[in-house]
């Protein structure tokens, strides 16, 4: 194979595996709704976010600021996905924990940017809650940097 065909296949395979992880996830999420019972479901700022994977601004969620005793829900399906022990302040301006509670969450490499990224999304629904960053306190070392409208407080 020529260098230049290497190049176009390898590329153009990158490309499908941009675009595919998204739709193929689709089918394998125990909980599914139409586009429509989604928009009916969520507000406008909520489906942008947890349906098309976009970001809220940062320092708009009033459970930035939320310390109470309890956990933190999927909006689209109510799965428990952290606890409040494993919340702490990051100073980013978005909730964010140091890890979820066990079979909460799902990843997958998001592309969008210049650099590669760990996208995290709710195993049962699969809605867009953030990413995952290495940058957090012990004893995991990670970030998990959360848009709040994909979540629902319930105290204990």
């Amino acid at each position: 194979m020529h260098r230049r065909h290497f190049i176009l296949a390898a590329s153009g395979t990158a490309l499908t595996a941009m675009v595919l992880p998204r739709a193929s996830l689709a089918n394998a999420f125990e909980v599914t709704r139409t586009d429509a019972e989604w928009r009916a479901l969520l507000t406008p700022q909520e489906y942008k976010v947890m349906r098309k994977e976009g970001t809220e601004r940062a320092g708009s969620s009033p459970l930035d600021k939320v310390y109470d005793k309890g956990t933190y829900h999927c909006r689209g399906c109510d799965l428990k996905l952290y606890s409040s022990r494993h919340k702490y302040d990051s100073g980013t301006g978005w909730p964010s924990f140091y890890k979820s509670l066990p079979n909460a969450i799902g990843t997958k490499p998001d592309r969008k940017l210049l650099r590669v990224r760990t996208e995290c999304h709710c195993r049962r629904c699969g809605s867009h809650l953030g990413h995952i960053f290495d940058d957090g306190p012990r004893p995991t070392g990670k970030r998990h940097c959360l848009n709040g409208v994909s979540l629902v407080f319930k105290p204990v």
